[in-house]
């Protein structure tokens, strides 16, 4: 043997390097986040790293392991969370609009066997789940209106759908944790610009009943304001005669020489008047 490795000594460090990596892959290192399942010769044997359900992913099953070379095969499978994108997809909602979504499954691999027996791989079952997903949120939500599909109720719509794709998602070993829309938006084009004058037109229409309640509103404050006044002026006329009329006169000198601040006509600017004129007499004293 030492006359071998020192005559021929590039095969040799061929051979020994070929020797240390069958050695190193006979011992791999199951990664904390990831489970396996160890297939001799084509048929699983054991699963390494299993997802347990309440314990952390941290769990003692990571780690060194062993597996035989070239007989055994490690198929990694992740114990997180992963995601699944459904294509987009337009929705015709029960009364014939349309609305095109966007959506999204969160899910877990619970059952890594069941998993590699059904899909083989994490690809092939996100392959499986993107349709099933189209469908479910294609069929869940055609069963709504229209204005439940654009409001916070379809968050009950989508449980439904995370419910009934988790039935079929655990035929794979799979666990649906949550289903999410993403983008609503309206087909581009004429249902668009139609949805949109809807819209604008439900809220002038809108605007004009604040306006009108508004003018209603200020209509009764201002006749429960005169109200208020006048029940003041009669209860002073009462009291003191002399002055209610030296307050209503100058009540009206202001609305003749100088003009109502709320109305729209201006004050005339000249007024002829004899000086005994009554309608003066405020001007003259009251000992005249």
């Amino acid at each position: 043997m030492t006359d071998f490795i020192r005559n021929r000594p590039i095969i040799s460090t061929i051979l020994g390097l070929l020797v240390l990596a069958l050695v190193l892959s006979s011992f791999p290192i199951v990664p904390e986040t990831k489970q396996a399942v160890v297939v001799r010769f084509g048929k699983p044997i054991r699963i390494l790293n299993r997802y347990k359900p309440g314990h952390p992913i941290g769990g003692p099953g990571a780690g060194l392991t062993y597996r035989l070379p070239i007989a055994d095969q490690i198929v990694w499978i992740d114990k997180r969370v992963l995601d699944v994108d459904m294509q987009r997809q337009q929705v015709l909602s029960t009364d014939q609009r349309r609305l095109e979504v966007d959506a999204f499954a969160r899910y877990r691999i619970v059952d890594p066997l069941l998993m590699f027996i059904r899909a083989r791989s994490e690809q092939q079952l996100q392959d499986q789940l993107k349709p099933i997903l189209g469908s479910e949120v294609r069929n869940e939500l055609g069963k709504r209106p229209f204005a439940v599909l654009l409001s916070p109720e379809r968050q009950g719509v989508m449980e439904n759908v995370r419910a009934g794709l988790n039935k079929i998602a655990s035929q794979y070993g799979a666990q649906i944790i949550d289903v999410r829309i993403k983008k609503t938006d309206l087909p581009d084009g004429t249902p668009l610009d139609s949805a949109f004058e809807r819209m604008r037109s439900a809220r002038e229409q809108e605007a004009r009943s604040i306006i009108a309640q508004g003018g209603k509103t200020a209509l009764i404050i201002q006749a429960e304001a005169q109200a208020e006044a006048s029940k003041t002026y009669a209860a002073s006329f009462g009291k003191d005669p002399e002055f209610y009329d030296f307050y209503r006169a100058m009540q009206s000198y202001r609305s003749t020489f100088i003009g109502d601040p709320g109305g729209k006509e201006p004050a005339p600017t000249t007024i002829v008047l004899s000086p005994q004129n009554d309608y003066l007499k405020e001007f003259t004293g009251r000992s005249r």
